[in-house]
């Protein structure tokens, strides 16, 4: 009896660590493996969130298989994104004490998540090496990864140096706009008020070609998010460029 009790209390508590919802403004988020509210940061009204770490462990041993997970706040009411551009203001914090030393106040995007959350992709920032003194450093300030077949590691491991990371002046403790231009299989990401994009994906690896937005953080960071801007565009047939890699 205390055993059916028990598990009927863990079944209400992981409802509620997935179902809780936040509304900011006129949007409305949907808690996934995060603990959030809203709050008045910096005069402003954000969302703030956290990785859940009771609802999803990490595990700095296997951190392929524990990081990069469905640790987010979803935009309810747009189950549809496929093109377009997706906006926000970021906030990233390293929580003090850190659960994981190494740490880097990771922050971004998810976007064309599955219903069920078992595909999406995902742009986002480590802030904490964007302006470090160590440029090989530097260039892993931007991260993108496709869930769940290619993390970061995968991706560091199988692809090119440099092939689906990058550099942007980003840092902590710092609100940092983030632009993403998404079409078709490519994806540019702008930093504040940059004319030219900082970062592209030549080519996105998920299957999943449509689905929500969420806002996400990992291991370690407390995020602050406002003024979050989806706007849906048809598909673009790319530019032609006269400029070849092998020119270089």
């Amino acid at each position: 009896m205390k055993n059916n009790i028990l598990l009927f209390l863990l079944g209400l508590w992981t409802l509620s660590s997935i179902g809780q919802t936040l509304k900011l403004k006129k949007q409305e988020f949907e808690l996934h493996n995060v603990t959030g509210s809203i709050i008045k940061f910096q005069g402003k009204k954000v969302l703030k969130i956290e990785r859940d770490l009771e609802a999803l462990p990490f595990d700095a041993d296997r951190l392929e298989e524990t990081v990069d997970e469905t640790h987010y706040a979803r935009l309810v009411d747009l189950d549809d994104f496929e093109n377009g551009t997706i906006e926000v203001k970021m906030y990233s914090q390293i929580q003090d004490p850190s659960p994981y030393a190494p740490a880097a106040g990771f922050i971004g995007v998810y976007f064309r998540i599955k219903e069920d959350d078992s595909a999406f992709e995902s742009i986002y920032l480590r802030p904490k090496v964007g302006r470090i003194n160590n440029q090989y450093a530097r260039n892993h300030a931007v991260q993108y990864f496709s869930y769940p077949d290619y993390k970061f590691q995968t991706l560091r491991d199988d692809f090119p140096a440099g092939t689906y990371e990058g550099s942007a002046p980003v840092t902590l403790n710092e609100w940092i706009t983030m632009r993403i231009e998404v079409n078709g299989e490519t994806a540019e990401v702008f930093i504040n008020d940059m004319k030219y994009s900082s970062f592209i994906v030549n080519k996105m690896l998920g299957k999943n070609k449509k689905g929500y937005v969420g806002l996400y953080v990992d291991i370690g960071t407390i995020g602050y998010f406002r003024d979050l801007k989806v706007t849906k565009r048809a598909y673009k047939e790319p530019k032609g460029n006269t400029i070849k890699a092998d020119d270089i």
